[in-house]
Order: structure tokens, then C-alpha cells, then sequence
């Protein structure tokens, strides 16, 4: 195998035979010095749903906390210090769960069931590295009329999603209460694909979370009316994801619980994020 550049840090993934690689935690080290001109745009949808449709959801031995609610983030995200300036777009699905744990008692925080990028560097590192369920779908730039905002998901141009947040009112930019994050790592076992190679819980505490962008503040913040679609698909629309769109779409939406836009700016150099603390949870 090919020896390591020593710019980069020991870290490996597919392809292992070309020593590290570098990532959005492993950025070379003459680089780290580089202002980070990242910009984050954010449309947020919270809905109350169906507890026992949600409850399938569930990653083993967690259950539901507190009523059954739906975050739907759509994160377009530009000038990405890792990436080299380029940027690209996040659609991800929360809700909050509890899960027992033998050592630390009860842990509760905010399970990712899946989430939508459209470039292949993040997909693959954060799939990998993270155990984030990371898919692709193509997202469009967000469409702004007023203070109307508008964003779309579309697999081989069948539209599958679609998010809007309007009526904005400004309000304090400040962060939402930082929660703890859940991630299910699945890798099927090769010769095997009904079986695991690696089936576990992962967790990071509130501001734990590895996300390889570095510090981001917080701009500006809008509240607002918002809504969200997820259109029932076939196979023969997306053959691939169609069990996921369709398990979204069964979802209904009980109540409306919020809506917002934020913007987010980050500042200093690109350095070299961590990978926070997420880590398996027993």
C-alpha cells in the first residue's frame, strides 16, 4: 500500500491502498491556515405526526421522547473550507428519542433516520467515517420570492420533496437548545448482505457532534409559516429509495409546531475539524 503524505493525519477509508485521505476531518495541513468563508442558509419545518407510524422508525432499543415530532431541515451550505470553497445541500429528517443505556442512564437527543446530500465527497466520508445514512438526491437552488422561501428534492427528475417557509418575522438569532444526537450505523457484510459487519447506536452529547465544518455562528434568524411534502413513489420513480420516501410520506401531519430561516457565517480559518464526540453507545 501507498506510504502516507505526510500533510494529512492517519485516517483511512476506500480506497485503502492509497495510504490517508484527505476529508472534512483530515484537511492538509497546509491548508488549515486559509480563511473559512462558509455560509450556511437554513429552512426549518417542525410538524407534530402519527406517535405509532414514527415509533417504526426507530433505531433497536430506543423509544420515542416526549410527543412525536418532525424536524425536516433543508441546509444549503456555500464556500465550504474542506471542500476547497465549493459548497453543497443537506435535506435531513429528525425526531426525538430516548435510549437506556447501562452505563449513563437514560440518554435522550435527536435521531437522524436519514438524510439527503447532493455531492458524493460528503455522502461517502460521512457514511464511512461517521455512520451517518447519508443518499443522494439532486436539490436546486432554494427558490426566494419575498419572504417566501421554497426548496426541492428530486432523484433522475422525479420530485420527491418539497419544503416552504413564508410570512417571516425576525427574531433573536440565537440557537436552538443544543440537544444530543443518535445515528444508526448499518454495513452489511459482504457474501452476506442480509447479515452485519458493523450494526450499532452511535451518540454525541449536545455540541458533540461531528459535523467537519468548524465553528458556525448564527446571523440571522426568521420565524415563519412552513410546510413540507414528501410524494409517494414507485420503483419505477426511484428504484433505490422508494421504501424511504414512501415510509416519509405515510407520516401525517397532525399539527404545525413551527417554522424558521436562519443564516449562519463561519469565521477564522479552515483548521482542521474533529470529529467531535459520537462514538458507539452501549
Amino acid at each position: 500500500m501507498k506510504t502516507d503524505d505526510p500533510n494529512l493525519k492517519p485516517q483511512y477509508r476506500m480506497p485503502r491502498v492509497f495510504g490517508a485521505l484527505p476529508g472534512p476531518r483530515n484537511v492538509p495541513k497546509d491548508k488549515q491556515h486559509l480563511p473559512n468563508n462558509q455560509t450556511n442558509l437554513v429552512m426549518s419545518v417542525t410538524v407534530l405526526t402519527d406517535a405509532r407510524l414514527l415509533a417504526e422508525l426507530l433505531p433497536p432499543d430506543c423509544t420515542l421522547a416526549g410527543e412525536p415530532l418532525l424536524t425536516v431541515t433543508m441546509t444549503v451550505m456555500s464556500n465550504i473550507g474542506w471542500l476547497a470553497g465549493r459548497g453543497y445541500s443537506i435535506l435531513n429528517v429528525g425526531f426525538p428519542i430516548a435510549h437506556q443505556s447501562r452505563r449513563s442512564g437514560t440518554v435522550s437527543g435527536n435521531f437522524t433516520p436519514v438524510l439527503w446530500e447532493n455531492h458524493a465527497d460528503p455522502i461517502m466520508t460521512g457514511r464511512e467515517e461517521l455512520g451517518f445514512a447519508k443518499i443522494y438526491a439532486d436539490m436546486p437552488p432554494p427558490v426566494v420570492i419575498g419572504d417566501t422561501y421554497r426548496g426541492a428534492a428530486l432523484w433522475q427528475g422525479f420530485r420527491f420533496f418539497d419544503i416552504a417557509v413564508s410570512d417571516l418575522v425576525e427574531a433573536p438569532a440565537q440557537p436552538a437548545p443544543a440537544s444530543g444526537s443518535f445515528h444508526y450505523k448499518f454495513v452489511p457484510r459482504t457474501g452476506a448482505l442480509g447479515e452485519a459487519d458493523v450494526a450499532y447506536l452511535e451518540y454525541a452529547p449536545p455540541n458533540g457532534l461531528a459535523t467537519g465544518y468548524g465553528g458556525m455562528r448564527m446571523t440571522q434568524r426568521r420565524t415563519g409559516k412552513g410546510k413540507f411534502q414528501f410524494h409517494p413513489a414507485r420503483w419505477e420513480d426511484v428504484p433505490f429509495q422508494y421504501p424511504i420516501i414512501n415510509a416519509l410520506a405515510d407520516l401525517p401531519v397532525r399539527e404545525a409546531r413551527g417554522a424558521s430561516v436562519t443564516m449562519l457565517a463561519a469565521s477564522g480559518t479552515i483548521g482542521d475539524p474533529s470529529a467531535g464526540t459520537l462514538s458507539e453507545i452501549d
